[in-house]
């Protein structure tokens, strides 16, 4: 048995390689005749052959569980996620507005808060996130750039429409494993890579060793950069042990790293202190630093927001950037772009219902069945209800979570999220999928060629997320030349 598009069906959806029954579209064609010239078999023998690669190379992430870390395999599906480049551009350009706006948005919460004053952003929404820091007022980190890393995750609709489903500024994770899949699938389909001009990704270790480089409070050829990671049980460590290793920078603990009375950071080693230039750091902000924010906390450098403060070392991602990632500031981005841009949005927002303004959350609570239900600070695919799927009792508790703390919910329509064609046992089935493209923002501005697929491995469900049981594809980037 082969693959016979013909009987590929994935109805109602926008597949991303498969555009009716039979009929790849333009920049798939080539795959999809290639992996229709497999035996079931053959593909089956594929798949095991990316498992296994993955399973010497160690990439692994990690599930909290019953209260024990797990480690598994990372799940990867072999069959790569085709975008062409002519319809990337657009995306590329409207992810590097968004962050920029982000940027400006960020800076001006800590500085004059124009915005508030012109009534665009209520003031009462920053006060009450909780990722607003008060103590952030009016530092000035370098080049005024707040949020250095994001990830940015998109979904299309399924009538071709691809939208912004919430932006990720705190530390966001998941591009080690973006490089991981490409280094994998070149493994698993080296021919294919000699039919397809694909866009490479390998670059990104380097431009992110440039983004904090030009953050450095001190000119230098060679600045001193570290990942700080919370540790080993860390459901990211993985990640932070990866890029430490591709940058050719140390990666430490909070225990490595000490304030000195000059209020510059130094790492300790075997040949005693060297002074830190930039921290990426991969903590929340609260376990930072335990002389400003948690006083219990054991992940931290004492004395490391003041030396931030003071302008003696550089923090990426910036304490405070995280009042953007709220999933209620989220609803204001576009009003953001226009007033400090004077720009329309290139990529749209999902749309979304405030829970907090009474007429939005009179028709969420009407018609919560039919909606998405997100709490404005968490992730991983955590406490939301997708209202379709829900029982009569999460359908009731999430009326009593609405209506006891309004500001901390938001909801969206249950987009029909597009699929793409996945390995299932000895079939392929159209699966739902989203993207993770990362951006770096300093003096330059990058964007990955394409990002981490996430796709839902369960037939039917929405969920994408690694620790509710979803995969991953790579991501091809293809010139219209291929």
């Amino acid at each position: 048995m082969r693959i016979d598009w013909t009987k590929y069906d994935p109805g109602v959806f926008y597949d991303e390689l498969i555009q009716a029954p039979g009929q790849p579209r333009p920049a798939a064609r080539e795959l999809a005749r290639y992996l229709s010239s497999l035996t079931d078999g053959q593909l089956k023998a594929r798949q095991s052959s990316a498992e296994q690669a993955i399973v010497e190379m160690g990439i692994t992430f990690t599930v909290y569980s019953d209260g024990e870390n797990v480690d598994r395999a990372w799940p990867l599906d072999i069959i790569p996620r085709i975008i062409d480049e002519t319809e990337w551009r657009v995306i590329e350009a409207g992810l590097k507005q968004r962050l920029q706006a982000l940027n400006l948005f960020i800076d001006d919460v800590y500085h004059e808060q124009k915005i508030v004053r012109d009534g665009v952003v209520p003031k009462e929404l920053l006060l009450s996130s909780k990722d607003y820091l008060p103590q952030c007022q009016g530092i000035d980190p370098p080049l005024n750039v707040w949020a250095h890393i994001c990830g940015t995750d998109l979904v299309r609709n399924n009538d071709g429409t691809v939208y912004v489903l919430e932006d990720n500024l705190r530390v966001p994770s998941g591009v080690s494993y973006m490089l991981e899949n490409r280094s994998v699938i070149k493994r698993v389909f080296p021919e294919l890579f000699g039919d397809y001009r694909v866009k490479p990704v390998d670059a990104y270790p380097h431009d992110l060793f440039d983004t904090l480089s030009a953050l450095s409070p001190r000119p230098s050829d060679e600045p001193e950069i570290v990942v700080m990671t919370p540790g080993m049980f860390n459901s990211a460590y993985f990640e932070h042990a990866f890029l430490a290793q591709r940058m050719g920078t140390e990666l430490v603990e909070g225990s490595d790293l000490v304030v000195l009375d000059d209020d510059c950071v130094y790492m300790k080693n075997v040949e005693g202190l060297k002074r830190v230039d930039t921290v990426y750091r991969r903590i929340n902000d609260t376990f930072l630093d335990p002389e400003v924010f948690l006083a219990d906390s054991q992940l931290g450098t004492r004395g490391l927001f003041r030396a931030w403060a003071r302008g003696n070392v550089a923090l990426a991602n910036a304490p405070g950037a995280g009042v953007a990632d709220d999933k209620v500031v989220y609803s204001y981005v576009p009003s953001m772009i226009r007033y400090y841009l004077a720009e329309d949005p290139i990529i749209a927002n999902v749309p979304t219902y405030r829970c907090s303004e009474p007429d939005d959350q009179k028709f969420v609570l009407d018609y919560l069945e039919t909606l998405v239900v997100k709490p404005a600070n968490e992730s991983g695919g955590y406490g939301m209800l997708v209202g379709p799927f829900a029982s009569k009792g999460q359908l009731a508790e999430f009326r009593t979570l609405i209506k006891e703390n309004p500001r901390n919910y938001i909801a969206q329509p249950t987009l029909k999220l597009s699929t793409a064609p996945t390995v299932c046992g000895n079939a392929v089935e159209p699966r739902h999928l989203d993207l993770r493209p990362f951006v770096l923002q300093a003096k330059d501005t990058f964007v990955t060629a394409g990002g981490l697929t996430r796709v839902a491995l369960r037939k039917g469900s929405l969920v994408v997320n690694s620790s509710q049981g979803g995969g991953s594809k790579d991501t091809w980037i293809v010139g219209s030349e291929t």
